[in-house]
């Protein structure tokens, strides 16, 4: 059996790690990684925003069809995902694997929704959005709405104290003792490594800070974050080729979506919008669904299996990693209700993608890519910028910024796109309406 970790960075621009493309940022580690299998240049989360992408990864749904398609609240009575969309977690156990979160969960946390009651044996991380990196403490909309603020730090269902540990090295750490643990008892086991950074607040240890001084200080803290993260991803390789694992065990890196660019990244109380990370020259950023905002670094790696050092371009989404790890550990999918597809043969026989469109829903936007093209319905940008046209069509191919609409020039195209992403997008309002909207109905926000 093969041992499988996904690692997750959270709000990490897709232009943001050395082997995408940065010229300024560091990840040596997160380099050899790509090197050492698939890197995917058309990888994309199943959402702009962060619980929605994290369901997807989870559950192999679209982020509709299990039952989360927003940013949760983040208090203790709030819901989120439920038994009733099964994830990849509790397939693994089913199956005979020890399962472990460490890090960020935000998707609800109310009991039936914590980690712990959605197939992970072991939890230690927080329920909510953002936390502060040293404290761990939740701040975020409490001020605002008339709420305290609360300590969100929990070993499954126990309430821990860390008071001044920074929270990726403490995330990095508890997933080192995990694989360690599970080795030394010749456990399988599946690793969810679900780091929050570069997610604000934008907070680092001087000792990262140092690495990156001749930055402005708005990369400087995004790299310094990043490069905390990179570090810990060296400490579970190493600790993989140590136990004798590296070479049989699946390793799946990606961020959650794209970079934030919201005022409150600053932390100095002024209203620009932040510019610490980037998007590789997409369109959009983090709550928009052209490019900027759901295209992805990343990295899916097993020695054992897929050859190293492929850069693929050929469309793969978060949902698609349920079906491909159980398919690469040689396990079966019975009883998964999955959106995603296969794509171990895209990762170890080149061949192209499996997927005829790839959708995406966000509030009034839809999306939808097919082959070279993609349709966005209702598009959002910043408040700053000018409003896109309602209907955006751009040839990715030729034009990946998607800074030219070619909707009218192909009409027939963009007729039949527009059908398939209507008509996908009601089948999520349908499901929402008769399956999922009584979960958040009687919640204290």
């Amino acid at each position: 059996m093969k041992n499988i970790i996904f690692i997750l960075t959270d709000d990490q621009g897709y232009g943001d790690l050395s082997c995408m493309g940065s010229t300024d940022f560091v990840t040596p580690h997160l380099d050899a990684l790509a090197a050492a299998g698939a890197r995917f240049t058309s990888g994309y989360s199943n959402s702009p925003v962060c619980s929605p992408s994290r369901a997807a990864l989870l559950t192999g749904r679209y982020p509709g069809n299990a039952g989360v398609r927003a940013i949760l609240e983040g208090h203790r009575k709030a819901s989120g995902l439920t038994p009733q969309a099964k994830t990849i977690a509790t397939h693994l156990r089913e199956r005979g694997y020890v399962t472990g979160l460490m890090g960020k969960w935000h998707l609800g946390a109310k009991e039936i929704c914590r980690p712990e009651n959605n197939g992970f044996d072991e939890f230690v991380g927080f329920h909510a959005g953002c936390v502060d990196y040293f404290s761990h403490i939740f701040y975020h909309h409490m001020a605002d709405r008339g709420r305290n603020p609360e300590h969100d730090l929990w070993d499954r269902e126990e309430e821990i104290n860390e008071n001044g540990k920074y929270l990726t090295e403490l995330i990095t750490e508890k997933s080192v003792a995990f694989i360690r643990d599970k080795a030394l008892k010749s456990k399988p086991f599946f690793l969810f490594a679900a780091y929050n950074a570069p997610h604000y607040p934008m907070h680092a240890p001087k000792k990262y800070m140092d690495r990156f001084a001749h930055l402005p200080w708005d990369r400087q803290v995004m790299a310094a974050m990043i490069s905390a993260v990179d570090d810990g991803v060296g400490e579970m390789v190493a600790e993989l080729k140590r136990q004798g694992l590296f070479e049989n065990t699946i390793i799946y890196f990606q961020s959650d979506n794209g970079p934030s660019r919201e005022t409150r990244n600053w932390l100095d109380g002024t209203q620009d919008y932040y510019c610490g990370g980037r998007t590789g020259g997409f369109k959009g950023e983090k709550f928009s669904l052209f490019e900027g905002g759901i295209r992805v670094p990343a990295i899916l790696t097993c020695p054992s299996l897929i050859p190293a050092g492929q850069v693929i371009d050929e469309p793969i989404a978060a949902m698609d990693l349920f079906p491909t790890v159980c398919a690469m550990a040689g396990l079966d999918t019975d009883g998964c209700t999955l959106d995603g597809l296969d794509i171990s043969d895209v990762a170890i026989n080149g061949a192209p993608s499996p997927h005829k469109h790839i959708f995406w829903e966000m509030g009034k936007q839809t999306a939808v890519r097919s082959g070279d093209y993609k349709l966005v319905l209702h598009g959002q940008l910043l408040e700053t910028e000018p409003a896109p046209d309602e209907i955006w069509l751009s040839n990715l191919r030729e034009d990946p910024g998607e800074t030219r609409n070619v909707a009218e020039e192909m009409p027939e195209l963009t007729a039949t796109l527009k059908t398939a992403a209507e008509e996908w997008r009601a089948g999520i309002e349908n499901a929402w309406e008769t399956t999922w909207r009584f979960n958040y109905e009687n919640t204290t926000k």
